[in-house]
């Protein structure tokens, strides 16, 4: 089995309401299948209900908290993100807000065992469930975007009424739905208790077992790994190699992965009820599979020359180049002005980060290299090669 170092971290106060909360509903939730509405005493229709509890409150992480929300891999209609926002609430894992805000820092920053909330280098039980008896404050919180989670009407009203409507999808729904055929108790026990105690291993298990054991086909450079159980497990999110790739809308870019979230969503979009796809581009895909081939292969990694011999601009023809190209996005990055207009929509961070950075004539020049070489984001060798390709020319001072 692969693995990382543990690394000590000074420990946070203990959230005593996630502890309880979570031990309390593991105690419970096995007393109730085991004496209480033990296997052969409720109906089929109480399990098929706890299986479908279980899934559609995977799903709502999977395509909603994880893959809308956090890395705006697609759009959805209004009603699409109701259905998935309830979904998600149901699995218990905090808000919209809550979770997409500490897995954009997770993307960030991954493996830090400062910085990254469910960090695997500080050992595979932390990086499960061990980080949500916690509370610790993130230093680098504030440094995540958040303006879509805010704006988006859905977003704020979960946020704001979670709790209750935790409750009612996880736990009061379930049971109503099971007293439709007599057997409200063991549909609280196994479409609630049960069902959520699923949910949050499953997901818990991307954050620990898929950073330990697997396969790497993408990239090395973080802790990262694929493994078809967890795919079945988790509607797909098992080819967490693709880490690399925050930004696409599947977690299995081929078609032979086991993704379900993937094909829910070309479903939606094929009925119009999301949009705006986004995937990476062949190329770089194709490039990163070869690059780890050849490393796999022959034990070392293949040397790539930058041989990009660009022009000598001083601050003054930068500014005349904007003045030409009302608009653009020109960040300064390693003595280097790079034109980042093209890759607005795509970049994971979102475009307002990029805008941050961006040149301004007259205005005092806010470098980007502090950000990209780590400071905001702990850039991976595929986004580091996407930005030399929109370099324009070299920053003389």
């Amino acid at each position: 089995m692969s693995g990382t170092a543990t690394v000590k971290n000074p420990r946070a106060p203990i959230w005593w309401s996630n502890a309880i909360f979570f031990v309390s509903t593991h105690i419970f939730g096995f007393w109730g299948a085991l004496y209480w509405r033990p296997l052969n005493a409720v109906p089929t229709s109480t399990l098929v209900l706890g299986f479908l509890v279980w899934q559609s409150a995977v799903l709502g992480i999977t395509i909603g908290y994880h893959r809308l929300y956090s890395h705006r891999a697609f759009k959805a209609k209004f009603a699409v993100r109701v259905v998935l926002a309830a979904f998600g609430s149901a699995g218990f894992q905090g808000s919209i807000k809550w979770w997409s805000l500490r897995h954009r820092l997770h993307h960030r920053f991954t493996d830090d065992p400062v910085h990254d909330p469910y960090a695997a280098t500080r050992g595979l039980f932390y990086s499960h469930m061990g980080w949500i008896f916690y509370k610790p404050t993130y230093e680098r919180m504030e440094l995540v975007d958040r303006e879509d989670l805010d704006s988006d009407p859905v977003v704020r009203f979960q946020h704001k009424y979670y709790v209750p409507l935790a409750i009612f999808f996880g736990f009061i729904l379930p049971t109503l739905l099971g007293a439709l055929w007599g057997d409200p108790s063991g549909a609280f026990v196994w479409g609630g208790l049960l069902a959520r105690i699923a949910v949050w291993h499953c997901i818990f298990l991307i954050n620990s077992l898929a950073h330990w054991d697997g396969l790497q086909p993408y990239s090395d450079e973080h802790t990262a790994r694929g493994t078809f159980l967890l795919a079945l497990l988790t509607g797909g999110e098992g080819s967490h190699n693709f880490h690399s790739f925050p930004h696409d809308w599947r977690s299995g870019p081929h078609r032979w992965n086991w993704d379900p979230s993937k094909w829910i969503i070309l479903l939606l979009n094929r009925l119009g009820l999301v949009t705006g796809l986004r995937s990476v581009r062949e190329n770089d895909l194709k490039e990163a599979m070869e690059y780890m081939h050849f490393k796999e292969k022959h034990g070392v990694a293949p040397v790539i020359e930058d041989t990009w011999e660009g022009e000598k601009w001083d601050i003054a023809q930068a500014y005349a180049y904007l003045k030409s190209k009302p608009g653009s996005c020109v960040v300064v990055i390693d003595d280097c002005f790079v034109d980042a207009t093209a890759y607005l929509g795509e970049h994971p961070g979102g475009a307002s980060i990029l805008r941050k950075y961006s040149v301004r004539p007259h205005q005092d020049l806010i470098e980007a290299t502090w950000a990209f070489e780590g400071g905001l984001n702990n850039h991976s060798r595929s986004a580091r090669k996407r930005m030399g390709e929109y370099r324009i020319a070299r920053f003389q001072r």
